[in-house]
């Protein structure tokens, strides 16, 4: 297998989760944020019609005029619609509220699954990676995500129904595989919302790592105030405290996850 980018491709991973509120925006903008802090070039692309990632990355209303719904739409290209963050080689797709019934209008679109991958691979050969946001739900636009990815980072909450939604995200997973994107595998499964002092927080991560094994890093996220106080200052947790528990949880995450990428590419 080709490593992409070996062959001057950005290493493309969608951020999802079928669920809401399991730290899924939290973690693409602060995983981006710590690989942009060692050294690698990175783009985010905000699938969400919520936006999360554009706020929490400071962008405004009046910054996503090019936005990744006018991408999706074939309105304009991706590399019009990357937008400069505050963070040096950190770049954003802003969010658009129009995605929320993009559906509509991908539906009348010749290969509708694909449109977003056909855009990502015209983007210029400045990116190491591609991280996209995606909603928390399973339509056509988070199906153009996971065709458009080489690989998926599962952000999991430490609670009671977690091995439950994981498995029916695994089944979409598959599907997309099947269908769509026969290269796509999972590159990770990050536990969010840890709680030391939860029993069940214990419970859910010894489940998930006797289920899924070595797909599950070793980095957990915990709860953490500061993290969750950071998007109200259009700002990403490390940037906001780059000392508390969660900034440094990332920053953890982000050498994890490249060495990974090492092994990955040296087996490849």
């Amino acid at each position: 297998m080709v490593d992409p980018q070996a062959a001057g491709r950005a290493r493309i991973l969608a951020v999802a989760n079928q669920k809401g509120g399991v730290g899924k925006t939290t973690t693409a903008i602060n995983l981006g944020t710590a690989l942009a802090a060692v050294g690698r070039s990175v783009l985010i692309v905000d699938l969400d019609p919520q936006g999360n990632a554009s706020t929490g990355l400071g962008i405004g209303m009046a910054q996503r005029r090019h936005n990744s719904y006018q991408v999706l739409i074939g309105a304009e290209s991706a590399g019009e619609a990357a937008t400069p963050t505050v963070i040096p080689r950190l770049d954003l797709m802003p969010s658009a509220p129009e995605l929320s019934g993009a559906e509509l209008e991908l539906i009348e679109m010749k290969s509708p699954q694909l449109r977003l991958r056909q855009a990502l691979r015209a983007l210029p050969a400045k990116y190491d990676y591609v991280l996209i946001d995606c909603p928390p739900s399973l339509n056509l636009v988070t199906v153009n995500a996971m065709a458009a990815a080489d690989a998926v980072l599962v952000p999991l909450q430490c609670e009671f129904f977690a091995l439950e939604g994981l498995s029916q995200l695994l089944n979409t997973i598959e599907r997309v595989r099947a269908s769509l994107n026969p290269k796509l595998e999972i590159q990770g499964i990050v536990l969010t919302m840890f709680d030391r002092r939860n029993r069940l927080s214990e419970q859910v991560a010894d489940d998930v790592r006797t289920h899924m094994g070595a797909k599950v890093y070793e980095t957990v996220i915990p709860r953490n105030v500061r993290v969750s106080e950071a998007p109200s200052h259009g700002r990403p947790a490390l940037l906001y405290d780059h000392r508390c528990a969660g900034s440094q949880a990332y920053i953890r995450l982000a050498g994890e996850l490249l060495r990974r990428e090492r092994s990955r590419a040296v087996a490849a």
